[in-house]
């Protein structure tokens, strides 16, 4: 076994034990919001770190490119998405955990538009749209 075999096979296996991670953090997290936190991180990360492997072993310019265009889909996409389910979720009044300690966005929805509304300290237009 030669050391760039070597070095795939621990990163495949550091891969694959993020993705894991990513999946008992579907089952294990109690709330809607730490488990898109948990998932869109591990998973990310996991799928990164696999897709570098199979890069490495390819060892193809052509592989190698179209790995490095797949990475940077999942690392611009992946953080857009969970913000969105999260937003929908809280906006659709999924509970957070019993053991939250705070919630930011308590209070700052406009009735039935659900548009996000700031403090008037700030300028009063630096979350929501112009009317």
């Amino acid at each position: 076994m030669t050391v760039i075999e070597i070095v795939i096979a621990a990163l495949a296996a550091f891969g694959a034990i993020l993705t894991l991670l990513a999946g008992v953090g579907i089952v294990r997290m109690p709330d809607v919001y730490l488990r898109i936190s948990v998932t869109t991180k591990a998973a990310s990360l996991g799928v990164g770190v696999l897709l570098i492997c199979a890069a490495m072993y390819f060892d193809e310019p052509s592989v190698t490119t179209k790995v490095l265009a797949i990475i940077l889909f999942i690392l611009l996409t992946a953080p857009v998405g969970a913000h969105l389910i999260g937003r929908v979720a809280y906006i659709m009044g999924v509970p957070l955990w019993k053991k939250s300690v705070m919630d930011d966005l308590k209070g700052q929805y406009k009735g039935r538009s659900k548009e996000l509304q700031s403090d008037e300290a700030d300028g009063g237009d630096a979350i929501h749209a112009e009317d």
